[in-house]
C-alpha cells in the first residue's frame, strides 16, 4: 500500500493541512492560523473605528455567537486582538430560537467558549421577545400562507432571520453596544450578494455590513471581520485550535433559498477560483459608488427609504410597520 501523498506547506515546508485553490498555496496548521489572523486583523482595523480615549472611555462590542464554527472563530480572534485593550469590552450574545435538539447543544458550545475566554455571555429567547419558538412557527407557516399571498414560498428561515435580527438588536440595546460583530464568512457574504442580485435588490446590497462608514440611524454598526475567510478555512482554524463548536445544520434549513445559491457559488468557485472574492469586491464597489454619488441626490429628492421607527414596536425599519411585527401578527392570527 502506497503512502498518502501530503504536500508541504508553501511557507515553512511542514506538512500542509489545507490547500487554497484561489491562491495556489498549501498551509500547515501554524501558517494557516497566522494567515487567518493576519486577514482578520487587517479587516478589523478597517471596520472597527475606535474613538480617542478623551471621547469615550469604553467601546462595547456585542459579538453575536451561535455555537457554530464561524462565530467561534469570530469570538476567539476578536479576543486575540482586543483582550489587552482597556478601552474595549467584548460581550458574547446568543439568540435562542427554540429549535429542539439543535439550539441547546450549540448554546452550550457558545457558553463554554465564552467562559474559556473570560467573556461575559448573554442570551435572549424568541419567547422573551414576544415571538413563538421556531419549532411552532414552522408548523403554522402553511396555514399563514393560505390566507397571505406574501407568505407563499417563504421558508422558515425567512421568519427566523427576521426574529433573530430582533434578538440581536435587543441584546445590543441591553448592553448599550457600540458595535455588533457578526460571523459571516466569505461564502456567506458571496451567497447573500448573489441572492440580492437575483432579486434585483440594490438597496439591500448597499445596506450590507460592514456599516463602519455608513451607519444606519438608530442601530449599532455591524462589523464582519471574518468576511474574507472561506468556510473551509474557518473550519480548519476552529478544529486546529480545538474551539468548541456545534457542527450540525438547523433541521429547518433544508427549505432555504440560500442552499441553492450555496451550491451555485460552490460550482462557480470550483470552475473559477476567486469567484467568491470577486462577488464581495463587487458589492464593496457598489457601496462605494453609492456612498460617493447617491446620498446628496437621495436626500434632495426622497426620504422614502430612509430608516424610520416602526409604528408598533418602535424598532428601525424602512416601512411604517417592521417585518417582525407583520410576522408576529400573522402568527397571532393563526395560532
Amino acid at each position: 500500500m502506497s503512502a498518502i501523498d501530503v504536500s508541504d506547506c508553501s511557507r515553512c515546508k511542514n506538512s500542509a493541512i489545507i490547500y487554497q485553490e484561489y491562491s495556489g498555496q498549501h498551509f500547515c496548521s501554524g501558517c494557516l492560523i497566522r494567515s487567518v489572523r493576519k486577514r482578520i486583523g487587517k479587516e478589523l482595523r478597517k471596520q472597527l473605528i475606535l474613538p480617542k480615549s478623551s471621547e469615550k472611555e469604553l467601546t462595547i462590542i456585542l459579538v453575536a455567537i451561535s455555537g457554530g464554527k464561524d462565530s467561534a472563530v469570530l469570538l476567539e480572534t476578536l479576543n486575540h486582538f482586543l483582550k489587552n485593550r482597556r478601552d474595549v469590552k467584548l460581550i458574547a450574545g446568543c439568540v435562542n430560537e427554540g429549535i429542539q435538539g439543535y439550539r441547546n447543544p450549540s448554546m452550550k458550545c457558545a457558553e463554554e467558549l465564552s467562559k474559556k475566554l473570560g467573556i461575559e455571555f448573554r442570551t435572549v429567547s424568541y419567547t422573551s421577545l414576544g415571538f413563538d419558538e421556531m419549532d411552532n412557527v414552522v408548523k403554522v407557516i402553511p396555514k399563514i400562507s393560505e390566507k397571505n399571498e406574501e407568505v407563499k414560498g417563504m421558508s422558515p428561515c425567512s421568519f427566523c432571520g427576521v426574529f433573530r435580527r430582533q434578538g440581536i438588536n435587543q441584546l445590543a440595546d441591553d448592553v448599550d453596544a457600540d458595535y455588533v460583530a457578526l460571523g459571516h464568512n466569505l461564502d456567506d457574504m458571496a451567497q447573500t450578494i448573489m441572492m440580492n442580485l437575483q432579486k434585483g435588490d440594490l438597496e439591500r446590497t448597499i445596506r450590507l455590513a460592514p456599516h463602519s462608514w455608513s451607519p444606519i440611524r438608530g442601530m449599532s454598526p455591524r462589523i464582519v471581520p471574518i468576511r474574507w475567510i472561506p468556510e473551509q478555512e474557518v473550519q480548519a482554524y476552529a478544529m486546529t485550535l480545538e474551539l468548541p463548536f456545534h457542527d450540525d445544520e438547523c433541521p429547518h434549513s433544508h427549505q432555504a433559498l440560500r442552499i441553492l445559491h450555496r451550491d451555485i457559488i460552490a460550482r462557480m468557485e470550483d470552475a473559477v477560483p476567486g469567484t467568491r472574492h470577486g462577488l464581495v469586491h463587487s458589492s464593496d464597489s457598489i457601496k462605494e459608488m453609492f456612498k460617493d454619488n447617491m446620498p446628496r441626490v437621495k436626500n434632495e429628492k426622497s426620504n422614502e427609504n430612509s430608516p424610520k421607527n416602526c409604528e408598533i414596536c418602535g424598532g428601525i425599519t424602512s416601512q411604517k410597520i417592521c417585518k417582525a411585527c407583520v410576522m408576529k401578527k400573522w402568527l397571532v392570527e393563526h395560532s
